[in-house]
């Protein structure tokens, strides 16, 4: 089924009498082509997409679907909206309320011919299962990611920064075929692996760090995201003994990561694993977010989601425990698995167990 057909069965449901379409996730999703700036409207038989000069040549050609209308002075975003709605008898319209800034709701609040209605969590949901082609893309970001960590094992060396790191791995990023970086890598290492999100500083790697490498790519506007954490040079037992249980805790989380299954219960199972290991208080994140146009979907593997809320088919999640010990160092295992028909499958193919360089 194409996207935009999930949203027009989300008018049909009657709640709402067309969908407006701001941010550019949605906008990408709806129109399975991404234009940097323009507005999409989804009526119940038509859909509009509008955008400015910079895009309209390109919108043209590659929004098959979709009536495409160029915004100038005499025609704002406004007056082409209400055209849309005066043309589909639109009395309602369902906007992004998690989205829209304060600005953006009062100008279109104040000048569109129909009342606003919040429907951002309707409008997300369809995201949240993946159609087979989308998950073709995802494969293909993740081989792209799977590659270059694997010519990384090659480049990591005492004696190079962080920021050297980082910068060797986003080249590979694009030599292998990306749309450039997911989300901002993370190349840490030594004591700043302790800090889940640490940003690439000028560290210099030594003998005896810990090496912690989060990243991910976009190809054709879907996100890979993958952590490995590496030892420059032997590692110390106790450095073996955090590792050995973010790993036991990650596999455990895979196999709990079933069609079906509490969302909050996979949290919780790896977390136990750990804390029972003696590391209560050193895992604070969840333990994985669904993956898709964005880096961050729902839902996720978390201790805080909803009770109620499990993993549906056609979800694609990560999996990703750690153990940070302040100041010292941390380890974290990211894999991305797929809720297929047939099965969890695990899209991360890069080797887990640890490698020492």
């Amino acid at each position: 089924m194409k996207n935009i057909e999930k949203y027009q069965n989300l008018i049909s449901k009657g709640e709402v009498d067309a969908l407006l379409l701001t941010s550019k996730h949605n906008r990408q999703y709806a129109a399975e082509y991404c234009i940097a700036e323009g507005v999409a409207v989804i009526c119940k038989t038509q859909s509009y997409y509008f955008t400015d000069f910079r895009y309209i040549e390109s919108a043209q050609k590659n929004l098959p679907g979709f009536a495409v209308k160029m915004v100038d002075t005499e025609h704002p975003y406004t007056k082409l909206i209400n055209e849309a709605i005066s043309d589909n008898t639109v009395k309602t319209i369902g906007f992004e309320d998690d989205t829209l800034t304060v600005e953006e709701y009062t100008l279109y609040n104040t000048k569109l011919n129909a009342v606003l209605h919040p429907y951002a969590a309707e409008i997300n949901a369809p995201r949240a299962s993946k159609e087979p082609w989308e998950i073709e893309y995802m494969k293909k970001a993740q081989e792209i990611t799977d590659r270059t960590f694997d010519d990384l094992l090659n480049v990591i060396h005492p004696g190079m920064t962080e920021k050297e790191l980082c910068a060797e791995l986003i080249y590979r990023l694009y030599k292998y075929g990306s749309e450039g970086p997911s989300f901002d890598p993370i190349t840490v290492s030594g004591p700043n692996t302790s800090l889940p999100h640490g940003v690439p500083s000028e560290r210099v790697l030594q003998y005896g760090d810990f090496v912690t490498m989060d990243f991910g790519c976009l190809y054709h506007g879907y996100c890979s995201d993958m952590t490995r954490t590496v030892a420059v040079g032997e590692p110390t037992e106790e450095m073996r003994r955090v590792y050995d249980t973010v790993l036991a805790a990650q596999l455990l989380g895979i196999e709990k990561a079933v069609v079906g299954a509490s969302c909050r219960a996979v949290d919780a199972a790896a977390r136990e694993l750990i804390y029972n290991a003696g590391y209560e208080g050193c895992f604070g994140h969840s333990l994985g977010h669904s993956v898709g146009i964005e880096i961050h979907e729902m839902p996720g593997f978390s201790p805080s989601i909803a009770p109620e809320t499990t993993a549906k088919e056609g979800m694609v999640i990560t999996v990703e425990p750690g153990i940070y010990l302040e100041g010292r160092f941390g380890v974290r295992i990211e894999d991305m698995v797929w809720l297929a028909p047939d099965g969890t499958k695990d899209l991360t193919n890069s080797p887990k167990e640890l490698i020492i360089l």
